[in-house]
């Protein structure tokens, strides 16, 4: 049974935009995106986190038949009106949307941007790599040292055009690296391409050649990792950069026994060097680790810092 609509959810419903109705329903049914997915799932329905995300953003707009299909199901879970969502797309737009999500150039990501361009310049190819990230799974070691050791990702990724056969990790690194000793491991369906090194930004792009050729809407593994080069300070945060977001993105860092920090804290920043917008307290579990787990994520940057002393 429909609940009575608040005033102020059956103005915006009324007269839309679709983004700010939607928004204002998920608000004001007091639901988390993840919940409003599952009882999608329950009605036989899928959609992803992050493509709702995108939907209340403004950012995509629902096209397709089981994109209209979910609308008119969170009509249902969102207890509102019949029609009151799917009316404010109006009709179906004769130019498709671009499948892929919103991607925010690499240099968004790095605090020295020019840096950024003029490596990616030494490679030629796309804007972006025609890949967005369905799961990142990424562990990091800190040794006795108290510095990053050696970074592994995982990753599954899906192809939103046709043609994609490499994918670009950048890696930046701590205060005082000598990125020249920065080693690429290429560990899992992809070889080593091109790798390009700015010294004075400590900056690295390396381009991995994935074994096979995707078409849009293809998926593939891919296992990649750095073993860093030592400095002269303890390192004290690390940080990993989503410039099209991501579906999950999960961060384990894991510390020896000889160097435990007193502290550990997740945060999430838009740009680099700004104040965080999101923290959280972290604890250590008895193997020296801690973690952290998101989903739905637009781009931004998510990371884990501490505190030695």
């Amino acid at each position: 049974m429909q609940q009575t609509v608040q005033p102020e959810l059956a103005s915006v419903l009324r007269t839309g935009p679709f983004h700010l109705a939607l928004r204002a329903a998920i608000a004001a049914r007091g639901l988390a995106l993840q919940r409003v997915q599952q009882r999608l799932a329950q009605r036989g329905v899928h959609v992803g986190v992050t493509s709702l995300s995108y939907w209340q953003q403004g950012r995509r707009r629902p096209e397709r038949a089981e994109s209209l299909r979910a609308v008119r199901a969170l009509e249902e879970v969102l207890e509102l009106p019949e029609h009151s969502l799917t009316r404010l797309l109006g009709p179906r737009r004769t130019v498709a949307e671009p499948a892929g999500p919103v991607t925010l150039p690499y240099r968004d990501l790095i605090g020295n941007p020019s840096a950024v361009d003029d490596l990616l310049a030494t490679i030629a190819g796309p804007p972006d790599t025609g890949l967005h990230t369905l799961v990142h799974i990424e562990r990091i070691r800190i040794g006795p040292d108290r510095q990053l050791l050696r970074r592994d990702s995982q990753h599954a990724l899906r192809a939103h055009r046709d043609g994609i056969d490499r994918y670009l990790a950048l890696h930046q690194g701590d205060p005082g690296a000598d990125i020249g000793h920065v080693v690429v491991r290429a560990e899992e369906n992809c070889r080593p391409g091109r790798i390009r090194r700015d010294p004075a930004a400590r900056l690295l792009v390396a381009e991995l050649l994935l074994d096979r050729r995707l078409s849009a809407g293809d998926t593939h593994l891919l296992g990649y990792g750095f073993d860093d080069a030592p400095t002269a300070t303890p390192s004290s945060e690390y940080v990993r950069g989503f410039n099209s977001g991501a579906g999950q993105y999960v961060l384990q860092l894991t510390f020896d026994p000889a160097a435990l920090p007193v502290r550990c804290f997740r945060f999430a920043v838009r740009t680099p060097g700004e104040q965080p917008y999101e923290t959280e307290e972290l604890t250590l579990d008895g193997h020296g680790s801690v973690h952290l787990v998101a989903t739905g994520l637009t781009p931004c940057l998510l990371g884990i810092g501490w505190d030695w002393e």
